[in-house]
């Protein structure tokens, strides 16, 4: 989770529709293979390491991001933590990389580099920001270089050295929300783009809504090559 995106949402975020319904999409794709260790790389708040320690057996995690102010551990639940801001190898199964490859210039060399640094057979989840047009003073404001279709997240997995197991769009059902209200935004001509989040708490009732709409389209989820706000990947070393 960005932590510019903890600064907005605070200790919201367990309650928030988009995480809450990441999480069940991370845990769908994950489902039928055991979750060691995992390294959580770009992980800044650790929160979805804190949903696999606590929904699978996963014994702990490594959370790794150059942005910590200091490298501390803790207990979660009985499970360690330990947040650093590099790592040299990971001897786990599982490696998360939820919204990071958009943040660095060269997102073939970062994948490639954690390729090498794991074991064969380690398992890559990986999420991404979908579709050019979607772009917003949101990418701006989280200092992203750029948003995926699924074939270009097809051809990164394959450039830096990974077999890929599943590829998916998500948030597919919400996707026409979100599309509508950035592209009002264009054609308001009284309206100047800036960078802000669109990351937000929401009434309850909208909240819950928009988790349930999501929710509906999990079974989807590994056969949408439509369209969706994310592009959801695993990939195996």
């Amino acid at each position: 989770m960005d932590l510019k995106e903890v600064e907005i949402l605070g200790d919201r975020a367990d309650a928030h529709w988009y995480y809450r319904a990441k999480s069940a999409a991370m845990l769908r794709m994950l489902r039928g293979e055991a979750v060691g260790e995992v390294l959580d790389v770009g992980a800044g708040s650790g929160f979805f390491s804190r949903v696999l320690l606590d929904r699978t057996a996963c014994p702990a995690a490594l959370c790794v991001d150059p942005n910590y102010d200091a490298e501390t551990s803790e207990d979660h639940n009985g499970k360690q933590i330990q947040f650093v801001r590099e790592m040299e190898w990971f001897g786990g199964n599982l490696v998360l990389m939820m919204d990071v490859l958009e943040h660095v210039p060269d997102d073939t060399a970062l994948l490639r580099s954690y390729a090498a640094r794991v074991q064969p057979g380690t398992r890559f989840l990986i999420t991404v920001p979908a579709h050019k047009w979607m772009w917003s003073g949101h990418d701006v404001f989280l200092e992203h270089y750029r948003r995926y279709t699924l074939r270009e997240v097809e051809a990164l997995i394959s450039r830096a050295g990974l077999t890929r197991v599943a590829t998916s769009y998500y948030f597919g059902f919400t996707l026409p929300l979100a599309a509508g209200v950035r592209l009002g935004r264009r054609l308001n001509p009284l309206h100047v783009e800036t960078p802000g989040s669109d990351m937000r708490p929401h009434g309850a009732l909208v909240n819950q809504g928009l988790l349930l709409l999501s929710q509906l389209e999990l079974g989807l989820l590994g056969r949408n090559r439509v369209a969706g706000l994310s592009v959801i990947a695993v990939g195996r070393a």
